[in-house]
């Protein structure tokens, strides 16, 4: 924040100061050197945006919508009727075909994108919640959670590289036994280290969940970006596979058109779970936000059909792996550690602490990769820490987070300059 941005705030003392974070950040001080969103000469691997044309084998773009007059008109808070039922189909015929439990427009809500739905969860939570997060992950969960921090306690478990980023489910069982933990919220796949809890983790999360009474929220934005799962599959994932009772079992997933449709800019998000909570849900979003665009909604449902969906999620499945294999092989052949190789989202969580000096810490790589017209993203924003209390140095100081997620030509380019970035560095301190 400028001077005269922090003296213009001391005129509005009512008003906290708001920090960049995350994307933003980055996007602001690539603005600052001249940046303009869709401008070709820059190389965007910080925003987590899927590549938005039409890419090989994916059905056509959605392109058109005739308005009908209840268009012009207040929607449901809670999201359409067809819509609801649309994502409960969806839901029922990806992971629950043969289960005599099944999901109805009663177990839907439909928000306005992701960072609603996750604002309308943490709204809903009461003072009793004593919730579990993981690092790293999403970024936004930090102010997320931390609007809520007066009243939620959270417990922080820092995951490790041999435990695939993950918290294990006998450690999840002993944080929930030993800690008082009845709520965890977590990205599956993750954002930003892509990892994935499936199979008989997953399973045994859900089944912690309903014998401890433990409500599990899966943030499930990249569940159709999974390139092998436990059993080498590259099927979707989600919970929604492992519960026995929609209407008891605690357990919520959180997901939308925004990634596995490749359709960001139509804000459509939804929650699913059982009907008292949504219920729950649907009473905050009527004072949070007022529900999802009407007209966007329609949209979303034809982005829902079988035939659509799934011929998306092949098509995505096969595009996004072979940039994923591309940007670990150029990452690691340039001196640059891939921590995992990611297992689902479209992400590379990357260690830089054998990078010369100058570029190893994660702000100081990203603002010198600024000046090669490339866009990453620093690691400490995916350190979540609710109620501020930041460490120094910070502990994910050395990893920084690329994107595959634009066209090939664009990742292509950008790690190109990346690795002209490193060379120059690399002349300049054996010149010193």
């Amino acid at each position: 924040m400028t001077t005269q941005q922090k003296n213009c705030l001391n005129d509005f003392h009512m008003i906290r100061p708001v920090p960049y974070m995350g994307v933003i950040w980055v996007n602001h001080k690539a603005q600052e050197m001249g940046y303009v969103p869709g401008d070709k000469t820059w190389c965007n691997l910080g925003q987590g945006q899927p590549e938005e044309g039409l890419i090989e084998g994916a059905p056509e773009r959605l392109r058109h919508l005739a308005l009908l007059n209840r268009d012009y008109a207040y929607g449901p808070t809670g999201g359409i009727p067809e819509l609801r039922q649309a994502v409960a189909d969806m839901m029922n015929r990806l992971y629950r075909v043969g289960k005599t439990s099944q999901y109805g427009p009663q177990n839907v809500t439909v928000a306005g994108g992701g960072r609603v739905a996750l604002t309308r969860l943490f709204s809903v939570l009461s003072r009793e919640a004593k919730v579990l997060y993981r690092n790293p992950d999403y970024a936004a969960y930090e102010d997320l959670m931390g609007y809520q921090k007066e009243h939620l306690q959270f417990v922080c478990e820092n995951t490790r590289p041999e435990d695939n980023f993950n918290v294990r489910p006998e450690r999840l069982r002993e944080l929930v036994e030993k800690e008082g933990v009845n709520t965890f919220v977590l990205s599956n796949p993750n954002n930003p280290t892509g990892a994935l809890v499936c199979g008989s983790d997953l399973n045994e999360y859900c089944q912690i969940a309903r014998e401890k009474h433990m409500l599990l929220a899966l943030d499930e934005f990249y569940s159709h970006y999974v390139y092998e799962d436990s059993e080498g599959k590259t099927q979707p994932v989600s919970a929604a596979r492992y519960i026995q009772d929609v209407e008891t079992d605690p357990v919520i997933m959180i997901d939308g058109l925004t990634k596995n449709s490749r359709y960001p800019g139509f804000r459509v998000s939804w929650i699913v779970g059982p009907s008292r909570i949504i219920e729950a849900i649907n009473r905050v979003a009527s004072a949070i936000d007022g529900g999802a665009s009407v007209p966007m909604q329609r949209l979303a449902c034809e982005a829902l059909q079988p035939e659509v969906l799934d011929k998306e999620t092949r098509a995505s499945q096969h595009c996004f792996a072979q940039k994923r294999d591309y940007i670990v092989k150029r990452l690691n052949d340039m001196g640059i550690h891939v921590a995992m190789p990611p297992h689902g989202a479209f992400y590379v969580w990357a260690d830089i602490s054998d990078l010369p000096e100058s570029i190893c810490v994660d702000e100081d790589f990203c603002l010198n990769a600024l000046k090669y017209r490339v866009l990453s993203v620093p690691g400490r924003f995916f350190d979540i820490r609710p109620t501020g209390n930041r460490t120094s140095p910070e502990p994910m100081r050395h990893f920084v987070r690329f994107s595959f997620g634009p066209k090939m030509a664009v990742l292509k380019e950008g790690l190109d300059r990346i690795e002209k970035m490193i060379e120059d560095k690399q002349c300049q301190h054996r010149a010193a």
